[in-house]
């Protein structure tokens, strides 16, 4: 449901994831990026007197919602690809016009439809408006919920520092790499050479993720330790072979190794209210909010 929303409200402006899991103690290394109500009895009078309203004092919008922001990270589900370079600008400096646009590129789309099983990401570098690569993709969901036009300052940097450089932009706290607090559904995490967004923990401590990596924009799970099938890379193909079902024919492969959960730095918002309550959830139950179809 919300997934319908939020497209159909970012399509318009285009035209005017069980317990948690920890966050590990060590610190991040530097790595080279990844290119009102009516009464019962209507004869009722209400003694309580209306409140009348200016009608030129502009209202204070409603703030937006980590679920607003997961949301909206699901948008290029299924519909863009991983590309080197994707969503920087051609100076390769920051973000690029695709990552400063609210809603779905239709290039990407496009660009996507005509790609088969055996996509390869590097004959295809640097094919900055084809899609995204795993900064672009993160940089575009964050401004996406953040921003209500397009050409504003990006946020799109180096994979391996995204975290601090969003903290630093005053969107959330970093946690220090002696913490052991858990991963929560719209952390933003960095590790050397990748990024991710958090959509939440499981029981047995493997976590559901949405990131850009090759060959696509994809839900993914985290194996185990051992590298065995997790409660959440079962998750992330479930969500995948049923809400996106074309691409899972192409592209089946949702699971990702345990070390994406170490050597990592992470950033929580701050400015994202919960009302929903998400960061008490497991990834089971957000995803429910997410595709109302899964159930929890």
């Amino acid at each position: 449901m919300y997934k319908r929303l939020f497209s159909l409200i970012f399509s318009a402006a285009l035209l005017a994831g069980c317990a948690h899991a920890p966050v590990p103690s060590t610190a991040p290394s530097t790595a080279p990026t990844d290119p009102g109500t009516q009464p019962s009895d209507p004869s009722a009078v209400s003694t309580v007197p209306t409140v009348q309203t200016d009608p030129t004092v502009p209202t204070e919008p409603e703030s937006p919602s980590i679920l607003d922001f997961l949301s909206i990270a699901t948008l290029p589900v299924g519909r863009t690809m991983y590309v080197w370079g994707g969503g920087w600008n051609e100076a390769d400096t920051g973000a690029g016009p695709e990552a400063t646009t609210l809603g779905v590129s239709p290039r990407w789309e496009a660009f996507a439809q005509a790609q088969t099983s055996d996509y390869d990401y590097m004959d295809h570098r640097y094919q900055i408006h084809d899609g995204l690569d795993c900064s672009g993709y993160v940089g575009w969901a964050v401004y996406n919920v953040m921003e209500k036009e397009n050409g504003r300052p990006g946020y799109v940097t180096s994979s391996t520092k995204l975290a601090g450089f969003l903290a630093d932009r005053g969107l959330g706290r970093l946690l220090s790499g002696d913490t052991q607090e858990p991963f929560l559904p719209g952390d933003i995490v960095s590790m050397p050479g990748h990024c991710y967004i958090v959509v939440g923990s499981c029981a047995d401590g493997s976590v559901l993720l949405l990131h850009a990596s090759p060959p696509a924009v994809m839900f993914s799970g985290t194996t185990l330790p051992d590298g065995s099938e997790s409660q959440a890379s079962r998750l992330a193909e479930q969500i995948m072979s049923t809400q996106y079902p074309d691409h899972y024919s192409r592209f089946p492969h949702c699971a990702r190794p345990h070390s994406y959960l170490t050597d990592v730095t992470v950033m929580r918002w701050q400015v994202l209210a919960d009302p929903q309550g998400l960061r008490q959830m497991d990834a089971q139950q957000v995803c429910a909010l997410l595709f109302s179809d899964l159930g929890p």
